[in-house]
């Protein structure tokens, strides 16, 4: 099945008499017929769910079509993108070691890796992915564990090359994770392009309606943990009676583990409820990010022809600095979002922003909807000033996610708004 094809069908197949809809599966305890069948599971010799902090039916089905969106192995949904990111990480780096990142990523995971998990004792290397790679290697020791990045950084739409980076992290031993939110497998599936681990935070696109939290990670299940520098993976688990997770379970020990260890005892699991709502955006995403990158590339070329705008930033835009990168790995479309300053800075981008009639100003970006927000006091409020600058964020910076109206209207909006100023 081609993608589009997947968003409807992956994962749930009904058979005769069954409910067309993805059953909504609203327990968190399962019944077996003995204690010997509840022993296998915690040994993990048997398939099944032993309890909804892990594992629920509907949120595999779940699972199962993401993991075939993006053509991995397995995935494992979480509660948040964030956490998503800190269970993808926290599965392979541990206290003493480090991770390279790419330092235009969202400013909230910013302050995860640089603030929180420093505290434990993980150290994150950001630097700009953009730089040639011998810069790039500099931030890699023996202690490296991984690479992340954003395919289309949030919000300075920074694209990243998937291929370059992926190269370089593999000759140091490491997997590259990617965060594939803007995107979406509709846009780009970074595996096909080297990419170890997917992350995504699911209350954007995916979810495309603003009514559900929610994160994934999948596992392409191509790296190659047996190389020395991932013991966890490799020697036998204590909390599971000895099991190693590559001998075990294969091209699937990554995943295996995040689940079994880190999700066992984080309980940062999703609701039934809120899987059965995120499957139904999933039904549409292919048709709304179509429409949304259609919108976005008209509402880009009518901001950088306007005489009071400074400055527009979307990839798509000829001329911009990872147009040439946008066409290699995103040939269908950038997504819906903008970036873009003002002439007069933030007092001018405020005025704009409190103008606008359809537009609305929230903490949230990617949705049907067309939403407008201002970083520097927002998303990326907890950021120093050389922070906010390495992540390519100014003061007068309007995040602007142009949603699936009529574009005209969505125009008219923006043209009001600026005579305003």
């Amino acid at each position: 099945m081609r993608t589009e094809t997947k968003c409807l069908h992956s994962g749930y197949q009904p058979g005769n008499g069954e409910p067309l809809a993805m059953p909504i599966y609203q327990s968190t305890t399962y019944t077996y017929d003995s204690t010997d069948d509840i022993g296998k599971l915690f040994d993990l010799a048997a398939p099944g769910h032993m309890y909804s902090r892990i594992s629920n039916p509907t949120v595999a089905m779940l699972e199962e079509k993401l993991a075939d969106l993006e053509g991995g192995v397995g995935a494992l949904c979480t509660s948040s993108g964030q956490m998503a990111n800190l269970i993808a990480v926290l599965n392979i780096a541990s206290q003493g070691d480090n991770i390279v990142c790419d330092s235009t990523i969202y400013g909230g995971t910013i302050n995860l890796f640089a603030v929180t998990l420093e505290r434990y004792g993980v150290h994150t290397n950001f630097i700009d992915l953009s730089k040639p790679d011998e810069e790039i290697q500099k931030c890699f020791d023996a202690n490296t564990k991984a690479v992340l990045a954003e395919t289309i950084a949030n919000p300075a739409l920074d694209v990243l090359d998937i291929e370059r980076i992926a190269n370089l992290a593999h000759k140091n031993g490491v997997p590259l994770i990617v965060d594939n939110t803007f995107a979406t497998p509709v846009l780009c599936r970074p595996i096909e392009f080297g990419a170890d681990i997917i992350t995504h935070s699911t209350t954007k696109y995916l979810d495309g309606h603003a009514i559900q939290v929610g994160g994934v990670i999948i596992d392409s299940g191509n790296f190659n943990w047996d190389n020395g520098k991932f013991p966890g993976l490799i020697e036998p688990d204590a909390s599971y009676h000895g099991v190693a997770y590559v001998r075990d379970f294969g091209k699937a020990a990554f995943i295996t583990k995040a689940r079994v260890q880190l999700m066992r005892d984080l309980g940062a699991y999703p609701q039934a409820m809120t899987a059965f709502l995120l499957n139904l955006g999933i039904e549409t995403l292919h048709v709304r990010m179509e429409r949304h990158c259609r919108n976005a590339e008209r509402v880009a070329q009518y901001l950088a022809a306007s005489d009071k705008v400074e400055s527009v930033n979307y990839p798509g835009l000829e001329g911009n600095r990872f147009n040439a990168l946008a066409k290699k790995y995103l040939p269908d479309g950038c997504s819906g979002v903008i970036s873009f300053c003002i002439k007069g800075g933030k007092e001018n981008a405020v005025k704009f922003m409190d103008s606008l009639k359809l537009a609305v100003n929230v903490v949230h970006v990617a949705a049907a909807r067309t939403m407008v927000l201002h970083p520097a006091s927002a998303t990326h409020r907890q950021l120093t000033d050389e922070q906010l600058v390495a992540a390519g964020i100014s003061p007068g910076m309007i995040r602007f996610s142009v949603g699936i109206e009529n574009i005209d209207d969505i125009i008219e909006d923006i043209e009001q708004a600026l005579n305003a100023i």
